[in-house]
C-alpha cells in the first residue's frame, strides 16, 4: 500500500515506537521515586502540525456503557491537546477532551471524555437517529480513512444523548449523510463534562485486506454554548464545517489490525401491510387492505467494491414532502427522501451537484425520476447497484426497472446509470457519466445523456468546476443539445470571489435528470469581504457580499438580471443577522399565470426589493430564522413574512413549526398565499421515536398530515407505523378527506 507523504509520516512513527508500551520499550527513569506513573503514550504531534496515533488491542474488549471504568482506561494515555477552528484558529482548545482508540477481533472502539467547565450549559436535545440537528448539540465527530488516500472516510457523529449520525465521506466537499451501517454508542454526564464509548464493527466498514494497516483519523469536538469547534488534527477556520472531511489534516492511524477477509454479505427482508383510502381514484378505493415483501442485500465483491440488490422494494416508511410555495415560472426542486437512493446518491455526483438542489445548474441524475410520476408512486421491480473503488478510480453503475402504472402515464421503464471517476493530482478529480431511460418520455426510443466533468483543486482555497454534457432523444426536433459550465472559485476566509458560465441548450433533455431553467446561458459573478473585528464586542465575524447574475436564452434575449448586495453579522452567540437588496430584471415572452386567475402579460418588468433575517443559535430553546421581505414585485408589490425553526420542550420533545405569508398586489390580480406546518417529535431512546408533520397550503387548497413511528430495534433492523392523509379545503367541509393509509412495515437486518 503507498502511503503519502513518507517524510511526514515516518518520523512520527519512529517517534512512537520508542514510547513507552509499543514495541521498543524507553528505558525507566533513574528517578528512585516518580511522583506519578508514566502511562503508555499512543499520540504524537509532530512540530510541522502533523499527528499519529496508535491503536491498542484489547482482547477482551470493552464494556459498551459510557463509564471508562475499565482498566484500560488508567493504563493507556489518551490522545489531547484538541487545537481550535473556531472561535479563535490555531490557539489551544478551551475544553479539554480525551480520545482512546482501541479495537479487538470484531470492533474498533473509540472512547472519549469531554471536560466542561460550565456542564449546565451542555446543549442536548435531539436523539433522533441521523438527524441533523445533532450536529446544532454539542457533539463529537470522527472520520475514518480506512484506505489512507486523504479522499473518502466513514463518518460517526453523536451528543451527549447518545444520538447516532453516520456518513460516508465521497470527496472533500461531498459528504453522504443518508449513509447508513450498523454500529453503536454509549454517553453519560458526569459532574465535570460528559462522556462516550462507540463500538464499530469492522464487518461496517471497508478496508484493503493487508497485514499492514495505516488509516486516516481526526476528531472534531462541538461545545455550542461558546460556539466553539476544535480538532485533534487542527484544520484552518476557511474549511468551515466541512474541514473534518478535508482527510488532509487527518491525523495518521497505526497499530490497527482489522480481521482477515469475511463474506460481507447482508440480506434484509421486508415484510408491509397497509390499508388505503383514494376517493379519487377510478374506481375509488375505501379501506383497501394490501400486502407485499421486499428484498434487499449487499454483497462486498472486494474490500471496496459492493454490490445492491433490490426487489419489489417498497418505501412506505418515507415521510411526506414539505409543502412550497411557488412564485417563479420555474420548477420546483423536491429532494430525495428514499433510504435506497439516498445510500448510493454521492457516488454518481456530477459537476459537484450532489443530486441536490444547484441554483439553475443541471443535475444529470435526479433519483427522483425512478418510481415517481406525476406525483404518483410507480413499483420498482427490480434493480442492482454497483459501487465501489478500484485504486484511484471511484466507480458506480445503476440499473432497475419499474412496472406499468396507467393512472401515472407511466409505461415500464428501464433506467441505467454509469458513473467513473478519477482522482488527480492531490485533490482533484475528472469523471464521466452516462444516463439512458427506456422507453423516452416522448417516444419509444432511448433518451440518453452522457457528461464529462473536472473538480480541480489548488492550493487552500481555489477551485475550479467544469463540465460538458449532451442529450440524445429520438423524435425531437434538431438544435442544440448540450450543456456546459465553468466556474472559477476563490474561498478564504477574509475574501471570496466566484465566477461561472453556464449554458443549457434548448434540446438538451436528461429524462433521468432535472433541468430547471431549459434554453439559457448564464453569467454570475460574487465578491465577498469577510473580516473578523476583534474591536467589536460579541461580533465574530462580518461579511459584505455583491453578486451579479445575469440569464439570456437561445435566441440572444435578456431574460433574467439580478444585483444583489448582502450584509451579514456572525455573533459570537451563533445568531446570525443579515440584510439583502436586489434588483431585479425579468422578460416574459409568453403569459405567466402567476396564480389563479391572475396571469402577468408578455413584457419586460424592472423591480426592487429588501429582505432582512434573523437567526436565532440552535443552542437556544427556540431556534431558527425569521425572515421580513418587501419591495417591488413585476408590476406591483410583494411582501412576505416567514419563520421555520425548533422549539426545545424538553431533551426529547420538540417542535419544529415553518409559517409564511406572501401577499402579492398586482395590477392583473391580487393573492395572498399562507404555508403553516409543524413537525412536533417525540423521542423515547436512540433509536426509537414518534413524529408527525401536518402542513397547510393555501396555494394548492391542501391539509396534509403524516404521523410515522419508527423502532430500531437492533442495529440495522426495523420496525415502522405510518398513517398519511390528504385533505382539500375547498370541499364542502374545510378539510375533506381525499386519501388515507395506514402502514406497517417490519425490517430485519441479517449479516453474514
Amino acid at each position: 500500500m503507498r502511503i503519502s507523504r513518507p517524510s511526514l509520516f515516518l518520523p512520527v512513527v519512529v517517534a512512537l515506537s520508542v514510547l513507552p508500551g509499543s514495541a521498543q520499550t524507553a528505558t525507566t527513569s533513574a528517578q528512585a521515586d516518580p511522583p506519578a506513573p508514566t502511562l503508555p503514550s499512543t499520540f504524537v504531534r509532530a512540530p510541522d502540525g502533523r499527528s499519529t496515533i496508535r491503536a491498542v488491542r484489547v482482547p477482551e474488549g470493552i464494556v459498551l456503557d459510557g463509564r471508562l471504568d475499565e482498566e484500560i482506561y488508567t493504563t493507556v494515555q489518551p490522545a489531547s491537546d484538541f487545537i481550535q477552528q473556531e472561535p479563535t484558529a490555531g490557539e489551544p482548545a478551551t475544553e479539554k477532551t480525551e480520545i482512546w482508540l482501541f479495537f479487538d477481533e470484531r470492533n474498533v472502539y473509540i472512547s472519549f471524555r469531554c471536560f466542561d467547565s460550565r456542564p449546565d450549559r451542555i446543549v442536548a436535545n435531539e436523539m433522533r437517529r441521523d438527524n441533523n440537528n445533532i450536529f446544532q448539540n454539542d457533539n463529537v465527530t470522527l472520520v475514518l480513512d480506512t484506505f489512507y488516500d486523504r479522499r473518502t472516510a466513514f463518518f460517526f457523529q453523536t451528543n451527549p444523548l447518545g444520538g447516532l449520525r453516520d456518513a460516508v465521506v465521497i470527496g472533500e466537499n461531498l459528504t453522504n449523510y443518508d449513509w447508513n451501517t450498523v454500529w453503536d454508542v454509549r454517553t453519560t454526564r458526569f459532574d465535570r463534562g460528559w462522556i462516550g464509548e462507540m463500538a464499530i464493527p469492522f464487518k461496517s466498514l471497508r478496508y484493503p485486506r493487508t497485514e499492514s494497516q495505516v488509516w486516516g483519523f481526526n476528531v472534531r469536538r462541538t461545545v455550542r454554548s461558546k460556539n466553539e469547534s476544535s480538532f485533534l488534527g487542527p484544520a484552518p477556520r476557511s474549511y468551515g464545517q466541512g474541514a473534518l472531511q478535508n482527510l488532509t489534516f487527518a491525523s495518521t492511524l497505526v497499530g490497527i489490525e482489522p480481521p482477515g477477509a469475511a463474506r460481507n454479505l447482508e440480506l434484509k427482508p421486508a415484510a408491509i401491510a397497509d390499508v388505503t383510502t383514494n376517493r379519487l381514484s377510478s374506481p375509488p378505493a375505501s379501506n383497501d387492505i394490501d400486502g407485499s415483501f421486499s428484498f434487499d442485500a449487499k454483497y462486498g465483491l472486494t474490500s471496496s467494491m459492493t454490490l445492491d440488490f433490490t426487489a419489489n422494494t417498497d418505501f412506505a416508511q418515507v415521510e411526506i414532502d414539505e409543502q412550497q410555495v411557488n412564485l417563479t415560472r420555474f420548477s420546483l426542486f423536491f429532494p430525495e427522501k428514499r433510504d435506497f437512493f439516498l445510500e448510493g446518491q454521492s457516488v454518481f455526483d456530477f459537476a459537484g451537484t450532489g443530486g441536490q438542489n444547484q441554483g439553475d445548474t443541471p443535475i444529470l441524475f435526479f433519483s427522483r425520476r425512478i418510481g415517481l410520476s406525476e406525483g404518483v408512486r410507480v413499483p420498482i421491480r427490480a434493480g442492482a447497484r454497483l459501487t465501489g473503488r478500484v485504486g484511484r478510480v471511484s466507480v458506480g453503475l445503476l440499473e432497475i426497472g419499474t412496472g406499468e402504472t396507467p393512472e401515472a402515464n407511466a409505461l415500464g421503464t428501464n433506467f441505467l446509470v454509469a458513473r467513473v471517476k478519477r482522482d488527480i493530482l492531490r485533490r482533484s478529480s475528472i469523471g464521466l457519466i452516462a444516463t439512458r431511460r427506456t422507453p423516452s418520455l416522448i417516444g419509444s426510443g432511448s433518451n440518453a445523456v452522457y457528461g464529462l466533468d473536472a473538480n480541480l483543486a489548488f492550493y487552500q482555497n481555489v477551485q475550479i468546476n467544469s463540465y460538458y454534457a449532451r442529450s440524445s432523444t429520438p423524435g425531437t426536433a434538431a438544435g442544440d443539445a448540450d450543456s456546459y459550465r465553468g466556474q472559477f472559485r476563490y474561498a478564504a476566509d477574509r475574501y471570496g470571489f466566484e465566477a461561472e458560465r453556464m449554458k443549457v441548450g434548448p434540446q438538451f433533455k436528461p429524462e433521468v435528470g432535472f433541468v430547471r431553467r431549459p434554453d439559457v446561458t448564464r453569467s454570475s459573478v460574487l465578491a465577498r469581504f469577510s473580516p473578523r473585528p476583534a474591536s467589536v464586542p460579541g461580533v465574530r465575524k462580518l461579511a459584505w457580499e455583491f453578486n451579479y447574475d445575469r440569464y439570456v436564452s437561445g435566441s440572444g434575449i435578456l431574460e433574467t438580471r439580478l444585483v444583489q448586495g448582502t450584509f451579514r453579522t456572525e455573533f459570537e452567540s451563533s445568531d446570525v443577522f443579515a440584510v439583502n437588496y436586489a434588483d431585479s430584471y425579468e422578460f416574459l415572452d409568453s403569459p405567466f399565470p402567476i396564480a389563479p386567475e391572475v396571469t402577468l402579460p408578455v413584457g419586460d418588468y424592472h423591480f426592487r426589493d429588501g429582505q432582512a433575517s434573523y437567526q436565532l443559535g440552535p443552542q437556544r430553546a427556540v431556534s431558527g430564522t425569521f425572515t421580513f421581505r418587501t419591495g417591488d414585485f413585476y408590476s406591483g408589490t410583494h411582501t412576505s413574512a416567514s419563520y421555520s425553526g425548533r422549539v426545545k420542550l424538553s431533551s426529547q420533545l420538540a417542535v419544529e413549526p415553518r409559517l409564511s405569508v406572501d401577499k402579492v398586489r398586482l395590477p392583473e390580480g391580487r393573492f395572498t398565499t399562507r404555508l403553516a406546518g409543524a413537525r412536533t417529535t417525540y423521542t423515547l431512546t436512540p433509536r426509537m421515536f414518534v413524529s408527525a408533520l401536518v402542513q397547510y397550503n393555501s396555494s394548492t387548497n391542501t391539509l396534509e398530515s403524516n404521523a410515522r413511528f419508527r423502532w430500531e430495534y437492533q442495529p440495522g433492523s426495523d420496525v415502522f407505523v405510518v398513517y398519511t392523509d390528504g385533505r382539500d379545503t375547498t370541499g364542502r367541509t374545510f378539510a375533506e378527506l381525499v386519501n388515507r393509509g395506514l402502514a406497517v412495515k417490519f425490517t430485519r437486518l441479517l449479516r453474514f
